[in-house]
């Protein structure tokens, strides 16, 4: 049925850049036969999933949505590969994404713009925007992407989704193609929260090929029912994170603090630290080590689209006296939000301040004029690549044009079971998750 329904659906959406046809229907009868046996490797065991295609996926195409990497074909998998396919899981295909994973659009310049299930005019979202748009179109129950400054959430918001950037460290990024070694994060999209927990339970874990992965040890991600918020501490930020945000986006937010209440949580107003000297800390280091990191392949300058080439360049020119400077102030931005964590559990935000913007939009009015798409995408979700921490995001509402509405839900590193916990209990209290996209 999934590989029928992209047939179908995935020429107006371009979600997929790979579609593994020959190898997920033997994957498919495999999983028959050995839950027929009885042997049942986990709740994944036969559920149809995609990957964003920098996971590198053994004899198939690896392209990192760029000409650059249009022939790699790895002769591994990624961690996230084994992985999933250790749990029985049906590899479907490699989803489009922007270019490098260095955006948020997703209007790939060499593999098509992907299109959002909600509306075709409309971005998904990036740099995961194939994978948003996959689940959202169910066209696969799951689809990972990866997270270097939002690229997980801001297509979980524009699409409906659910989307989980764990704590860094958290799930390996072995054999995944890097934007950024020091804020790259590896995460699901999901139709679910649960669906998310039950993600992370095969995905998270040290992994020794990864010198970046943590030994924290893994919780036990929330999947029961009745999952109780009571006299949990939830913090609503006083600043930044309610300005310039689009009205509708505020109120879906307030009305999910108004419910958590009902629940009883506590909501506490609290003031946060300053997340825009924090997002200028981000920019810095990831035009520094993108552009660092693609330095031996912009020789060939023709291989790239021309909004990547722009940033790859401008990182070229930042002194490395801001670089350092940057990381040293992202050491004390961590240890501000180590105090925060003393008065709250985990804070609600909005995700994104508006919905998706339309294919070729390039600035956004929130009521306060004119912003850049890029730059008010991923304005309230930053910062939270800089620090590390945790975050989901999940459909909280729709605004007037009946397009989806997001909220983050932060918490303290390696704090997913919290996050996931408080997730769970506002999606069984609401029906914003179980709105599909209709003009499909």
């Amino acid at each position: 049925m999934a590989l029928d329904r992209i047939t179908r659906l995935d020429p107006k959406l371009k979600a997929f850049i790979t579609v593994m046809e020959e190898s997920a229907r033997a994957q498919a009868r495999q999983a028959d036969e050995e839950l027929a046996q009885g042997l049942d490797r986990s709740p994944l065991h036969g559920i149809p999933v995609a990957v964003k295609d920098v996971f590198s996926t053994q004899g198939v195409r690896t392209t990192c949505g760029s000409k650059v990497f249009a022939d790699f074909v790895p002769k591994g998998d990624a961690a996230v590969v084994e992985k999933l396919k250790a749990a029985g899981a049906i590899l479907i295909g490699k989803t489009n994404m922007h270019e490098l994973a260095y955006g948020i659009t997703s209007t790939n310049p060499h593999f098509g713009a992907v299109r959002n299930p909600w509306d075709l005019e409309r971005i998904p979202g990036g740099s995961s925007g194939g994978s948003g748009s996959a689940v959202a179109a169910d066209l696969v129950f799951i689809a990972m992407g990866s997270d270097t400054g939002g690229s997980i959430r801001i297509p979980a918001s524009f699409c409906g989704t659910v989307g989980l950037k764990p704590t860094f460290g958290r799930v390996s990024r072995y054999g995944v193609m890097p934007l950024d070694f020091s804020l790259d994060h590896m995460g699901p999209l999901t139709r679910s929260v649960r669906d998310a927990a039950l993600t992370l339970r095969v995905l998270a874990g040290f992994d020794p090929r990864d010198d970046t992965s943590s030994r924290h040890p893994v919780a036990d991600y929330p999947l029961g029912e009745n999952i109780s918020i009571r006299d949990l501490r939830i913090g609503l930020p006083e600043n930044f994170y309610f300005d310039r945000v689009e009205p509708a986006t505020a109120q879906a937010v307030r009305r999910i603090a108004e419910t958590a209440v009902t629940l009883g949580a506590r909501i506490i107003p609290i003031r946060v630290p300053d997340i825009s000297a924090i997002n200028t800390i981000g920019r810095i280091i990831l035009l520094s080590e993108a552009s660092a990191l693609m330095e031996r392949h912009l020789a060939h300058r023709e291989n790239f689209g021309t909004d990547v080439l722009a940033l790859l360049d401008q990182g070229r020119l930042l002194p490395a006296t801001d670089y350092v400077n940057a990381q040293r102030l992202r050491r004390l931005a961590q240890q501000e939000f180590q105090v925060l964590w003393r008065q709250v559990d985990c804070l609600l935000t909005p995700t994104t301040p508006t919905a998706a913007p339309k294919i070729g939009q390039t600035t956004v009015d929130t009521g306060d004029g004119a912003e850049d798409v890029r730059i008010a995408s991923t304005r309230l979700v930053r910062a939270i690549n800089v620090l590390g921490l945790p975050a989901l995001s999940m459909p909280c509402g729709f605004n007037g044009a009946g397009l989806p509405l997001g909220l983050q839900i932060i918490g303290p590193a390696f704090g997913e079971s919290v996050i996931l916990r408080v997730g769970a209990a506002l999606e069984d209290a609401t029906d914003h998750g179980a709105q599909k996209p209709g003009n499909l």
